[in-house]
């Protein structure tokens, strides 16, 4: 193997190009002064905008690749590249909920395309896998949460801990659940301006007594709005659930509401796609699917956006009415519809222990593939 020096490393990267430019990344100046060879051993630090980058893996496994292509086989290259961002990070909101572990936005670009169905579900299919789960309704103008778990009714209570009066989330199916549903009339309309809508939001956040959860769902108002920002501020937030429908007219209101989260006054990890009423199954045919909202829509923009397909939940009868009649469909494993959610909890749990395990020490991101 010939000699290595730094020109002959930058050489070799110059084949490898960020996806959407077309330009190496040699060229982008992603490559800091910093090569350093030690006989066959090279390393080095690949230099992203964002630490959010969705193609930081697929960059390093390129360049690894060209070194060992355009150099030799014999390099030590492998795991010997870092990334580090220009971004620095803004310091994560002091802990509000110092007792919880993951905190998962569950959200939606429009109205209507089942994200709260996909959000309850999922808390009941956490729960039912072993996990504490807590889900508070921050649907503030439409909360739906209370009527699919089948607590309309239910009375909330406070109790004092530790000189505080905290207000008790209501227990159903294993979830620990809150919405502003209990504190308004259900048959009347919740005619709030923005600042009062967050403050109540807050105000459910801070004074409920939620305890020791592995995972704390909100199930987010529809849209873009100054809520998802009190909430992002407010939360240090593991990541977000996108749900949409096949249709064209969801996608296009999905990718305002990816774009949102990822941009940089927001920058929120998204965890993946839902793609809900995928298709229709009757219950009596398991094996037939009707395309009646277009077919593979969301997963089409998953791979677009080079985003995780979480999981493709079917319409199936029975989801209506476990909803209507508050029994989260997914409490009936054996179903259809049981089944993608408990498939959904897999893989939310995956996307959350690899976001963990890829988290920076500090603002600044540095760490070795």
């Amino acid at each position: 193997m010939e000699r290595l020096y730094p020109n002959l490393i930058l050489d070799a990267l110059k084949n490898v190009r960020y996806p959407g430019n077309g330009k190496n990344i040699v060229e982008l100046d992603m490559i800091e002064d910093d090569i350093r060879i030690d006989g066959n051993k090279v390393s080095f630090s690949i230099i992203f905008e964002k630490p959010t980058d969705p193609f930081i893996k697929s960059i390093v496994k390129a360049a690894e690749t060209a070194i060992l292509t355009y150099i030799s086989p014999e390099v030590d290259i492998k795991g010997n590249i870092a990334v580090k961002s220009r971004m620095v990070l803004p310091e994560k909101p002091a802990s509000l909920l110092p007792g919880v572990k993951n905190i998962i936005g569950v959200s939606s670009g429009k109205g209507g395309v089942g994200k709260s169905t996909v959000a309850s579900n999922l808390a009941v299919a956490l729960a039912r896998k072993g996990y504490k789960v807590g889900l508070l309704d921050a649907d503030i103008f439409g909360p739906s949460v209370p009527k699919m778990f089948g607590v309309e009714d239910h009375q909330v209570f406070m109790h004092n801990v530790d000189g505080r009066d905290l207000i008790i989330p209501i227990e159903s199916h294993g979830v620990k659940v809150l919405s502003i549903g209990f504190f308004v009339d259900k048959n009347s309309p919740v005619l709030w301006r923005g600042g009062m809508a967050s403050n109540a939001l807050k105000q459910l956040i801070q004074e409920a007594d939620w305890g020791e959860l592995d995972y704390f769902l909100i199930d987010m108002p529809p849209g873009t709005s100054d809520i998802h920002l009190t909430l992002v501020q407010t939360l240090g937030i593991t990541g977000v659930v996108i749900v949409s429908t096949p249709q064209e007219v969801a996608l296009a209101d999905a990718r305002k509401g990816i774009a949102m989260f990822m941009g940089e006054k927001v920058n929120v990890p998204i965890l993946g796609l839902v793609e809900n009423m995928a298709w229709f199954t009757p219950a009596p045919h398991p094996d037939e699917r009707y395309y009646i909202f277009g077919r593979e829509g969301a997963a089409n923009l998953a791979k677009e956006l080079n985003v995780k397909l979480l999981a493709q939940i079917p319409i199936v009868g029975t989801i209506c009415d476990g909803g209507d009649c508050g029994e989260p469909i997914a409490s009936k494993e054996d179903s259809i519809t049981g089944a993608a959610f408990l498939n959904l909890a897999d893989e939310v749990i995956e996307a959350v222990n690899n976001r963990n395990n890829t988290l920076p020490p500090t603002s600044k991101v540095e760490m070795k593939h």
